[in-house]
Protein backbone atom coordinates (compact mmCIF):
# COMPACT_ATOMS: atom_id res chain seq x y z
CA UNK A 1 0.00 0.00 0.00
CA UNK A 2 2.89 2.67 0.75
CA UNK A 3 5.00 1.35 -2.41
CA UNK A 4 1.37 1.87 -3.71
CA UNK A 5 1.40 5.47 -2.84
CA UNK A 6 4.55 6.37 -3.12
CA UNK A 7 4.73 5.42 -6.87
CA UNK A 8 1.45 7.08 -7.66
CA UNK A 9 3.21 10.42 -6.34
CA UNK A 10 5.74 10.05 -8.33
CA UNK A 11 3.77 9.55 -11.39
CA UNK A 12 1.14 12.35 -10.91
CA UNK A 13 3.94 14.89 -10.16
CA UNK A 14 5.04 14.49 -13.85
CA UNK A 15 3.46 16.39 -16.40
CA UNK A 16 1.35 15.17 -19.38
CA UNK A 17 3.81 15.39 -21.55
CA UNK A 18 6.36 14.40 -19.11
CA UNK A 19 4.10 10.93 -18.94
CA UNK A 20 3.72 10.60 -22.40
CA UNK A 21 7.53 10.69 -23.52
CA UNK A 22 8.59 8.38 -20.42
CA UNK A 23 6.01 5.88 -21.60
CA UNK A 24 7.44 6.50 -25.34
CA UNK A 25 10.85 5.60 -23.89
CA UNK A 26 10.16 2.67 -21.97
CA UNK A 27 8.41 0.50 -24.57
CA UNK A 28 10.97 1.85 -27.40
CA UNK A 29 13.01 -1.41 -27.57
CA UNK A 30 9.69 -4.07 -27.47
CA UNK A 31 8.80 -1.48 -30.20
CA UNK A 32 11.73 -1.73 -32.27
CA UNK A 33 11.43 -5.24 -31.95
CA UNK A 34 8.40 -5.25 -32.73
CA UNK A 35 8.51 -3.77 -35.99
CA UNK A 36 11.64 -5.70 -37.08
CA UNK A 37 9.74 -8.89 -36.65
CA UNK A 38 6.66 -7.63 -38.91
CA UNK A 39 4.51 -7.92 -35.59
CA UNK A 40 3.05 -4.59 -36.25
CA UNK A 41 -0.71 -3.42 -37.81
CA UNK A 42 -1.30 -0.89 -39.63
CA UNK A 43 -3.61 0.54 -37.89
CA UNK A 44 -2.37 -0.26 -34.08
CA UNK A 45 0.24 2.62 -32.70
CA UNK A 46 3.18 1.72 -31.07
CA UNK A 47 3.25 0.23 -27.39
CA UNK A 48 4.62 3.57 -26.20
CA UNK A 49 2.19 5.62 -28.52
CA UNK A 50 -0.86 3.80 -26.24
CA UNK A 51 -1.67 6.14 -23.56
CA UNK A 52 -5.33 4.69 -22.81
CA UNK A 53 -5.77 1.20 -21.29
CA UNK A 54 -3.12 -1.00 -21.36
CA UNK A 55 0.08 -0.74 -23.41
CA UNK A 56 0.13 -3.81 -25.66
CA UNK A 57 1.64 -6.23 -29.07
CA UNK A 58 -1.03 -4.97 -32.13
CA UNK A 59 -2.38 -8.62 -31.78
CA UNK A 60 -3.48 -8.34 -27.89
CA UNK A 61 -4.80 -5.03 -29.14
CA UNK A 62 -7.00 -5.82 -32.14
CA UNK A 63 -8.37 -8.60 -29.67
CA UNK A 64 -9.36 -5.82 -27.18
CA UNK A 65 -10.84 -3.73 -29.37
CA UNK A 66 -12.95 -7.14 -30.68
CA UNK A 67 -13.94 -7.56 -27.46
CA UNK A 68 -15.15 -3.93 -26.70
CA UNK A 69 -17.13 -4.44 -30.09
CA UNK A 70 -19.37 -7.80 -28.44
CA UNK A 71 -20.02 -5.85 -25.42
CA UNK A 72 -21.52 -3.19 -27.06
CA UNK A 73 -23.47 -5.87 -29.38
CA UNK A 74 -24.61 -7.56 -26.31
CA UNK A 75 -25.39 -4.43 -24.23
CA UNK A 76 -26.76 -1.99 -26.58
CA UNK A 77 -27.67 -4.19 -29.30
CA UNK A 78 -24.86 -1.91 -32.07
CA UNK A 79 -26.21 -2.59 -35.40
CA UNK A 80 -23.87 -2.34 -38.47
CA UNK A 81 -26.24 0.80 -39.63
CA UNK A 82 -25.92 2.10 -36.20
CA UNK A 83 -24.53 6.04 -36.38
CA UNK A 84 -22.38 5.86 -33.20
CA UNK A 85 -20.57 8.11 -30.99
CA UNK A 86 -17.34 7.45 -29.51
CA UNK A 87 -16.29 9.68 -26.66
CA UNK A 88 -12.39 9.72 -25.52
CA UNK A 89 -11.63 7.88 -29.16
CA UNK A 90 -7.70 7.44 -28.04
CA UNK A 91 -5.51 5.66 -30.55
CA UNK A 92 -8.68 3.92 -32.17
CA UNK A 93 -8.88 0.74 -30.10
CA UNK A 94 -12.61 0.56 -30.30
CA UNK A 95 -12.67 2.01 -34.18
CA UNK A 96 -10.28 -0.88 -35.52
CA UNK A 97 -13.18 -3.26 -34.76
CA UNK A 98 -16.19 -1.25 -35.95
CA UNK A 99 -14.43 -1.13 -39.55
CA UNK A 100 -15.18 -4.38 -40.08
CA UNK A 101 -18.86 -4.37 -38.67
CA UNK A 102 -19.97 -1.23 -39.64
CA UNK A 103 -21.50 -0.67 -42.80
CA UNK A 104 -22.22 1.72 -45.62
CA UNK A 105 -25.03 3.20 -43.81
CA UNK A 106 -23.56 3.66 -40.32
CA UNK A 107 -21.39 6.03 -39.62
CA UNK A 108 -18.57 6.63 -36.72
CA UNK A 109 -17.79 9.91 -35.34
CA UNK A 110 -15.08 10.14 -32.61
CA UNK A 111 -13.50 12.55 -30.09
CA UNK A 112 -10.77 13.00 -27.84
CA UNK A 113 -8.61 15.61 -25.85
CA UNK A 114 -4.96 14.22 -27.47
CA UNK A 115 -4.23 15.74 -30.23
CA UNK A 116 -1.46 12.92 -31.31
CA UNK A 117 -4.12 9.93 -30.83
CA UNK A 118 -6.53 11.60 -33.03
CA UNK A 119 -3.69 12.38 -35.67
CA UNK A 120 -3.10 8.42 -35.74
CA UNK A 121 -7.00 7.13 -36.46
CA UNK A 122 -7.63 10.21 -38.99
CA UNK A 123 -3.94 9.47 -40.70
CA UNK A 124 -5.06 5.45 -40.60
CA UNK A 125 -9.00 4.42 -40.33
CA UNK A 126 -10.06 8.03 -41.23
CA UNK A 127 -7.88 8.05 -44.62
CA UNK A 128 -9.23 4.54 -45.58
CA UNK A 129 -12.54 4.14 -44.10
CA UNK A 130 -14.79 7.61 -45.49
CA UNK A 131 -17.55 6.75 -42.64
CA UNK A 132 -14.84 7.72 -39.99
CA UNK A 133 -14.14 11.01 -38.67
CA UNK A 134 -12.34 11.91 -35.95
CA UNK A 135 -11.85 15.25 -34.24
CA UNK A 136 -9.24 16.92 -31.78
CA UNK A 137 -10.60 18.68 -29.26
CA UNK A 138 -8.30 21.10 -27.47
CA UNK A 139 -9.93 21.08 -23.58
CA UNK A 140 -7.89 20.79 -20.33
CA UNK A 141 -7.20 17.37 -18.29
CA UNK A 142 -4.59 17.23 -16.31
CA UNK A 143 -4.26 13.36 -17.05
CA UNK A 144 -3.77 14.08 -20.47
CA UNK A 145 -3.99 18.08 -21.87
CA UNK A 146 -2.53 21.24 -20.44
CA UNK A 147 -4.96 23.38 -22.90
CA UNK A 148 -6.82 26.34 -20.97
CA UNK A 149 -10.25 25.28 -22.76
CA UNK A 150 -12.57 23.63 -20.09
CA UNK A 151 -14.60 20.91 -20.73
CA UNK A 152 -18.02 22.44 -18.98
CA UNK A 153 -17.96 25.00 -22.26
CA UNK A 154 -17.53 22.58 -24.51
CA UNK A 155 -20.64 21.84 -26.32
CA UNK A 156 -19.96 18.77 -28.90
CA UNK A 157 -19.40 19.76 -32.17
CA UNK A 158 -22.73 18.12 -33.86
CA UNK A 159 -26.28 18.64 -34.44
CA UNK A 160 -29.13 17.53 -31.74
CA UNK A 161 -30.19 13.97 -32.15
CA UNK A 162 -27.59 12.90 -34.24
CA UNK A 163 -26.81 9.80 -33.00
CA UNK A 164 -28.09 6.16 -32.11
CA UNK A 165 -25.54 4.56 -29.67
CA UNK A 166 -22.95 6.71 -27.77
CA UNK A 167 -20.18 4.83 -25.89
CA UNK A 168 -16.93 5.64 -23.56
CA UNK A 169 -14.53 3.42 -22.56
CA UNK A 170 -12.96 4.40 -19.55
CA UNK A 171 -13.79 8.11 -20.35
CA UNK A 172 -15.90 8.82 -17.33
CA UNK A 173 -13.32 7.61 -14.54
CA UNK A 174 -10.90 10.70 -15.58
CA UNK A 175 -13.18 13.61 -15.23
CA UNK A 176 -14.42 15.98 -12.34
CA UNK A 177 -17.82 15.78 -11.49
CA UNK A 178 -19.19 18.77 -12.93
CA UNK A 179 -17.43 17.50 -16.33
CA UNK A 180 -18.84 14.90 -16.15
CA UNK A 181 -22.04 16.32 -15.26
CA UNK A 182 -21.78 18.85 -18.57
CA UNK A 183 -21.05 15.44 -20.84
CA UNK A 184 -24.87 13.97 -19.89
CA UNK A 185 -26.50 17.26 -20.16
CA UNK A 186 -24.72 16.91 -24.21
CA UNK A 187 -24.93 13.10 -24.60
CA UNK A 188 -28.87 13.85 -23.91
CA UNK A 189 -28.94 16.40 -26.49
CA UNK A 190 -27.06 14.25 -29.56
CA UNK A 191 -28.60 10.70 -28.69
CA UNK A 192 -31.64 10.35 -30.81
CA UNK A 193 -34.74 9.49 -28.60
CA UNK A 194 -34.51 5.41 -28.44
CA UNK A 195 -30.98 5.42 -28.85
CA UNK A 196 -28.73 4.23 -25.99
CA UNK A 197 -25.29 5.10 -24.30
CA UNK A 198 -22.86 2.34 -22.83
CA UNK A 199 -20.44 3.99 -20.12
CA UNK A 200 -17.57 2.51 -17.83
CA UNK A 201 -17.34 4.03 -14.17
CA UNK A 202 -15.60 3.16 -10.88
CA UNK A 203 -18.62 2.71 -9.05
CA UNK A 204 -19.08 2.09 -5.20
CA UNK A 205 -22.23 2.25 -2.78
CA UNK A 206 -22.27 3.14 1.45
CA UNK A 207 -21.49 -0.83 1.70
CA UNK A 208 -18.10 -0.68 0.17
CA UNK A 209 -17.05 2.50 0.29
CA UNK A 210 -14.51 1.93 2.67
CA UNK A 211 -13.11 -0.86 0.81
CA UNK A 212 -12.80 1.18 -2.22
CA UNK A 213 -10.78 3.59 -0.29
CA UNK A 214 -8.66 1.24 1.32
CA UNK A 215 -8.25 -1.63 -0.90
CA UNK A 216 -4.35 -2.61 -1.42
CA UNK A 217 -4.44 -2.07 -5.36
CA UNK A 218 -6.36 0.20 -7.66
CA UNK A 219 -7.97 2.30 -4.79
CA UNK A 220 -9.25 6.12 -4.04
CA UNK A 221 -8.00 7.26 -0.66
CA UNK A 222 -9.60 11.10 -1.02
CA UNK A 223 -13.13 11.20 -0.17
CA UNK A 224 -15.05 14.40 -2.01
CA UNK A 225 -17.33 16.26 -0.53
CA UNK A 226 -20.64 15.14 -2.52
CA UNK A 227 -20.37 11.63 -3.76
CA UNK A 228 -17.08 11.00 -4.94
CA UNK A 229 -13.27 9.61 -4.24
CA UNK A 230 -10.33 10.59 -5.87
CA UNK A 231 -7.27 8.63 -6.85
CA UNK A 232 -5.18 10.97 -6.20
CA UNK A 233 -6.20 14.61 -4.60
CA UNK A 234 -3.76 16.60 -6.84
CA UNK A 235 -4.44 15.31 -10.16
CA UNK A 236 -8.33 15.32 -9.98
CA UNK A 237 -8.35 13.76 -13.35
CA UNK A 238 -5.97 11.14 -12.47
CA UNK A 239 -9.25 8.47 -11.79
CA UNK A 240 -12.20 8.76 -10.36
CA UNK A 241 -14.89 6.82 -8.44
CA UNK A 242 -18.38 7.49 -8.07
CA UNK A 243 -21.69 6.65 -5.45
CA UNK A 244 -23.90 5.16 -7.62
CA UNK A 245 -26.59 7.00 -6.02
CA UNK A 246 -24.58 10.52 -6.86
CA UNK A 247 -24.68 8.92 -10.62
CA UNK A 248 -28.29 8.06 -10.83
CA UNK A 249 -28.81 11.85 -9.64
CA UNK A 250 -26.92 13.47 -12.41
CA UNK A 251 -28.31 11.23 -15.04
CA UNK A 252 -31.78 12.37 -13.97
CA UNK A 253 -30.93 15.98 -14.37
CA UNK A 254 -29.46 15.44 -17.73
CA UNK A 255 -32.56 14.18 -18.91
CA UNK A 256 -31.63 10.24 -18.58
CA UNK A 257 -31.58 7.29 -16.96
CA UNK A 258 -29.87 4.61 -15.58
CA UNK A 259 -31.45 0.93 -17.36
CA UNK A 260 -28.72 -1.47 -16.59
CA UNK A 261 -25.53 -1.74 -14.61
CA UNK A 262 -23.21 -4.75 -14.99
CA UNK A 263 -20.63 -4.82 -12.60
CA UNK A 264 -16.96 -4.78 -13.03
CA UNK A 265 -14.30 -7.05 -11.24
CA UNK A 266 -12.26 -3.97 -10.00
CA UNK A 267 -13.48 -4.83 -6.62
CA UNK A 268 -13.36 -8.56 -6.44
CA UNK A 269 -10.63 -9.63 -3.72
CA UNK A 270 -10.97 -13.16 -5.92
CA UNK A 271 -11.72 -11.98 -9.65
CA UNK A 272 -15.34 -13.65 -10.37
CA UNK A 273 -14.42 -15.31 -13.88
CA UNK A 274 -18.26 -14.36 -14.67
CA UNK A 275 -17.30 -10.71 -15.13
CA UNK A 276 -16.25 -9.40 -18.30
CA UNK A 277 -15.37 -5.70 -17.81
CA UNK A 278 -12.75 -4.86 -15.31
CA UNK A 279 -14.80 -1.46 -15.00
CA UNK A 280 -18.19 -0.70 -13.97
CA UNK A 281 -20.51 -0.61 -16.97
CA UNK A 282 -23.36 1.79 -17.42
CA UNK A 283 -26.38 1.41 -19.96
CA UNK A 284 -28.44 4.87 -20.09
CA UNK A 285 -30.73 6.38 -21.92
CA UNK A 286 -32.92 9.59 -22.34
CA UNK A 287 -36.24 10.07 -19.66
Amino acid sequence: MKKTKILRNLWYGLSSNQRFLIRRLYYLPVDLFDKITGKTNKYVPPRGCIYTGSPSSAENYLKQGDFQLELLIEEIDLMPSDKVLDIGSGVGRTAIALTTYLDKSGSYDGFDVVKKGVDWCNSGIGNDFPNFKFKYVSLFNDLYNTSKNSALDFVFPYQDNSFTKIFTFSVFTHMMLEEIQHYFKEIQRVLTKDGQCFSTFFLYDSEDEDYAGTRAHLNFPKKGDDGFRLMHENVKSGNIAIHKTKLDNMLKTAGLIRVKTIDGFWKDEVQDLSKKEYQDIVIFKSI
